[in-house]
């Protein structure tokens, strides 16, 4: 931590004078968080604003307990509606995390209220009372004990110090014998370190106990399961890691059962619950209990039954935590919405028991994966467009709008794309990469901690790499900046006749565009492109040169740089329409021969003779990517599945159209017959 200290003069009443720290609580490549104190040593003052210039152009990405603005490298924090009243001697803390490049050097003088620091108390200064500066609406809504430092007793600054949060999905939350049992190795703490030393906050521990205790009445949890969750656990709190730990599937294995076997189900959930106070009690401030995961409820007769159940076992969770005692008096508890839906009728379920609880150290939370047919690449969702994105906003929005506007703060629990479950190649890259993007800028801007689900897709649990690093980068920029993107990351160019230049729309996102290179090798402007408003066209001759002998595939790779964030990768990219060939299989087994070259499959459209919807998801034409139909570049094939011909009429055939990513289209038909398939170019 590094700190200084300052004496700074007042002008808003009479004697004035005080002391100001400012400390870098922590520090990670682009960002890191700070706490400010402001202790007040002359006359009683109604009103104050800390001003200070970064030497170094950092930036204020993210305030809780002041309302902070910034001109240039000039920083103003103002007090919030709470914390104007400062007394003689009092101290006010605000703290905030920010971004920074270069270097990150702590500022060295500090004013308050317009005055430059004195060291000492000054003379009386009369002031108006009517000139007390105003209190704007804070960037965090007020929370208690507002001049405690973060984290310790300010729910919204402890959540805050979470940003960004890491998943350990799949392992304690397998449902089976183990750790292993969905095929995750045994969790080690070189894993936790390098978590932390991937700059992440917090790790959300999920875990499944429902093959992990004894039988009714006492559901006494298994000794040695629960010492192995709490060994990982010490393992995340020795790394100064925040840790959530939750009920995990026990959601949709027992607790969904709830309508049915209401006395039944309380009593299991209470007596685990119980249990885990009490395994718990101790622990550090920086554990967090999760009620549980994703609740959901079979056989319930509507909205208002679900509401009243998951109250029930959110508010029996509190009263069982809170009356274990110890730290449990006060940990910061997680309380989600039905389904962790941000729903806004999900969300007022969940307000109307954070309002009965009427707890400060609570914590509302949702998950987000996306509007659904671009999360799984079906119906046509291809790409990050202004739907895709405006389902995001409409979701932070009203999460933020109906508890951190209140001073609850939100977790978003998971994050990411459906599609992953399967494999990251479900969804485009450049595609996914412009989601991701705009999804952390816009959970910073509605101050929403983020915590990346990951259930061993991403983060390899020995190799301790990341399976695609271009993702990784673009996400943890998206923790402190904005990048620049752009309309494709593919540039497609016919491997025969003539080149011609080729467009692209710059999304600049607040950045400003800097140049093109090609590895170390920077293009020339106004030669191999040009740049018009956002409109970014490289050249027909720079083209030629960079497709060369034009072989299907990748001929060259380029970088849009820009002013913040990570480049923009662009593929250039020779192609022909694809080729696809007569074949015959079966329903289990049917592959059409492909000759890509040199294009990608974006999605594939099925339709019968009379042009209804053949194939699963029957109310569109556009069937989900990888579920029923996938391509294998490196067999040249693409597939149709079982359960793409499960849904198909047999005898009837069906037209598919296959739309590929530099715009090409191909049909082909294929008939069922039984188990038997035959396809025929069309």
């Amino acid at each position: 931590m590094v700190g200084a200290s300052f004496a700074v003069a007042l002008t808003a009443h009479a004697a004035t004078g005080c002391r100001v720290t400012y400390a870098t609580a922590s520090q990670w490549p682009g960002g890191f968080t700070a706490n400010v104190s402001v202790t007040n040593l002359g006359d009683p003052i109604n009103g104050w604003r800390v001003g200070w210039t970064f030497p170094s152009g950092q930036q204020v990405t993210q305030a809780w307990n002041a309302t902070v603005t910034a001109s240039g490298g000039q920083v103003t924090a103002t007090n919030v509606g709470y914390n104007a009243a400062l007394g003689t001697n009092a101290t006010v803390s605000f703290g905030f995390n920010g971004s920074w490049t270069g270097s990150n050097t702590a500022p060295t003088s500090f004013t308050l209220n317009g005055v430059a620091c004195t060291g000492s108390v000054g003379p009386t200064t009369p002031v108006p009372t009517t000139s007390q500066p105003p209190s704007p609406t804070p960037t965090s809504s007020p929370s208690p004990s507002p001049t405690t430092p973060p984290p310790a007793g300010n729910a919204m600054a402890a959540v805050a110090a979470m940003q960004p949060g890491w998943n350990l999905g799949n392992s304690f939350d397998a449902v089976g014998a183990d750790e292993t049992a969905w095929g995750n190795p045994v969790v080690t703490q070189a894993l936790i370190r390098n978590v932390k030393a991937q700059g992440f906050k917090s790790i959300r521990i999920p875990v499944t106990w429902s093959n992990h205790h004894g039988p009714a009445p006492t559901y006494t949890i298994d000794a040695a399961w629960l010492n192995r969750v709490k060994e990982v656990v010490n393992w995340a709190l020795a790394e100064d890691l925040y840790v959530m730990v939750n009920l995990h599937h026990d959601s949709w294995q027992w607790i969904n059962t709830m309508p049915t076997d209401r006395t039944t189900v309380l009593a299991r959930y209470n007596a685990l619950w119980t249990q885990l106070a009490a395994a718990f009690r101790d622990a550090s401030p920086k554990l967090t209990l999760e009620s549980v995961n994703e609740p959901q409820f079979t056989g319930s007769s509507g909205d208002a039954q679900n509401a009243q159940l998951l109250h029930e076992l959110n508010t029996s969770f509190h009263r069982i935590v809170r009356a274990s005692g110890g730290g449990n008096a006060t940990r910061l508890l997680v309380l989600p919405t039905l389904h962790t839906s941000s729903e806004q009728a999900r969300i007022n379920e969940l307000v109307t028991t954070l309002d009965q609880l009427d707890d400060p150290n609570l914590i509302a939370t949702v998950h987000f994966y996306g509007y659904w047919p671009f999360s799984v690449n079906v119906a046509g969702g291809t790409r990050f467009d202004a739907t895709t994105q405006q389902d995001l906003t409409d979701s932070f929005d009203r999460v933020h709008n109906a508890f951190v506007a209140r001073g609850i703060p939100v977790i978003i629990g998971e994050y990411g794309l459906l599609g992953f479950d399967r494999h990251t190649g479900t969804i485009q890259q450049g595609e996914k990469l412009k989601f991701f993007e705009f999804l952390g800028h816009y959970a910073r801007s509605r101050q929403l901690t983020t915590q990346l689900w990951d259930n061993g897709q991403h983060l390899g649990r020995t190799s301790f790499q990341w399976s695609d690093p271009e993702l990784i980068a673009q996400i943890k920029s998206s923790w402190t900046t904005r990048s620049g993107t752009a309309s494709a990351d593919q540039v497609y160019v016919p491997r025969t006749g003539a080149i011609t230049s080729k467009t692209l729309t710059l999304n600049l996102n607040g950045t400003t565009f800097q140049g093109l290179r090609q590895g170390s090798t920077n293009l020339v402007s106004g030669t191999d492109y040009t740049v018009s408003g956002n409109q970014l066209t490289l050249t027909a001759s720079a083209l030629t040169r960079l497709v060369g002998s034009r072989a299907y595939g990748v001929n060259a790779t380029l970088h849009a740089r820009f002013s913040t964030g990570v480049p923009w990768r662009i593929d250039i990219i020779s192609n022909d329409r694809p080729v696809l060939s007569n074949a015959t299989g079966t329903t289990a087994a049917f592959a059409i021969p492909t000759q890509f070259r040199g294009d990608q499959l974006a999605t594939m459209e099925a339709k019968y003779a009379d042009g209804s919807f053949a194939g699963p998801h029957n109310w569109t034409a556009f069937k989900e990517f990888d579920v029923t139909f996938a391509p294998d570049y490196s067999a040249n094939t693409i597939s149709l599945t079982s359960a793409f011909f499960a849904e198909v009429n047999d005898g009837q055939a069906v037209t598919l159209t296959f739309h590929f990513w530099s715009g090409a289209t191909v049909t082909y038909r294929v008939t069922r017959s039984g188990s038997n398939v035959i396809g025929t170019t069309a």
